[in-house]
């Protein structure tokens, strides 16, 4: 955990790149909590303008369920930081992609037994058609069974050699 900084917030010298983005990678997903909003690429930027720090975010969806708690959760953890003044933006073009998360945001997901997307370079339809690997055993033997999971950004699927259900990540 980032350690409070005395002395900083409005008319005191500003918190660096470095200690910014330590605090961001410190915020985890509200729904996936075993990854932080940075490896995913929702935060996209963090811009001081005057004595206000302007981070820029891109949702998994347009209409993200977690918006409101990504919001508050950014706002309290720069503010514990020492940012005083923080207004998170919503940018939705370009929209957020799969490809923008980290290969340690995907090795996050496949630990805790979540199928990470696989990569598309552009081409979902493509990658929805191939084969999705079982998290827990590897086998490439598996079935969908709803193109919809816990969240709008997951499916369901069976694993026909372990028998377990598992979801993935859908790649967007």
């Amino acid at each position: 955990m980032l350690p409070r900084q005395a002395g900083i917030g409005a008319g005191s010298p500003r918190l660096g790149d470095a200690e910014l983005w330590a605090a961001l990678s410190e915020v985890p997903d509200p729904e996936m909590p075993i990854v932080n909003l940075v490896e995913l690429g929702i935060v996209r930027s963090a811009e001081w303008q005057a004595e206000q720090l302007v981070v820029t975010i891109t949702p998994t969806f347009a209409a993200c369920p977690a918006y409101a708690v990504i919001d508050q959760s950014i706002r309290e953890r720069l503010q514990a930081a020492g940012v005083a003044d923080v207004d998170v933006r919503v940018q939705h073009n370009p929209a957020w992609t799969t490809e923008w998360m980290t290969a340690a945001a995907r090795s996050k997901l496949q630990a805790a037994g979540l199928a990470p997307p696989p990569r598309h370079r552009g081409n979902v339809i493509q990658v929805l058609m191939e084969p999705v690997a079982c998290p827990r055993c590897g086998s490439h033997n598996t079935t969908l069974q709803n193109n919809f999971g816990t969240t709008p950004c997951r499916m369901i699927y069976t694993c026909v050699d372990c028998k377990e259900p598992f979801e993935m990540f859908k790649p967007l």
